[in-house]
């Protein structure tokens, strides 16, 4: 029987959907399977429709709802999930309060993509790390 390796899921959430898009084709290209949603309920409704992700890239301001109440949903649905938090607005206040509620790391826009890509596989190799 042939083993089939699954991709790596990363999920976007961000209001500025032509970054969130862009930057899921580009995870695609480096062979991970990508989701982006510019709604935060959207994508917690689509997390708990059985698309769990490994890594989720979230905006910090949003205009619905912010990103740390976002991490909280995610962290309190799945504290397996890793979320690395991506702003253009961000504070070490709230990388410091990110990191007391779960957060893997908090990178400012705009965010090299090599960058991104490696923050992306250091989060899944802990995910790895724990659940073993």
């Amino acid at each position: 029987m042939k083993k089939t390796i699954s991709k790596n899921k990363v999920l976007i959430i961000d209001d500025e959907i032509e970054f969130a898009e862009t930057c899921a084709e580009c995870l695609a290209l480096r062979d991970f399977e990508v989701m982006a949603f510019g709604d935060a309920n959207e994508a917690m409704n689509f997390i708990r429709s059985d698309w769990k992700p490994d890594v989720v890239l979230l905006d910090l301001k949003m205009p619905e709802i912010d990103g740390l109440e976002v991490l909280d949903m995610i962290k309190n649905y799945d504290p397996r999930i890793e979320v690395i938090l991506i702003t253009a607005h961000g504070s070490t206040e709230h990388g410091i309060s990110g990191m007391q509620r779960g957060l893997f790391d908090f990178l400012m826009k705009p965010v090299e993509l090599d960058e991104l890509v490696e923050k992306i596989h250091q989060a899944i190799n802990l995910r790895l790390s724990v659940q073993d």
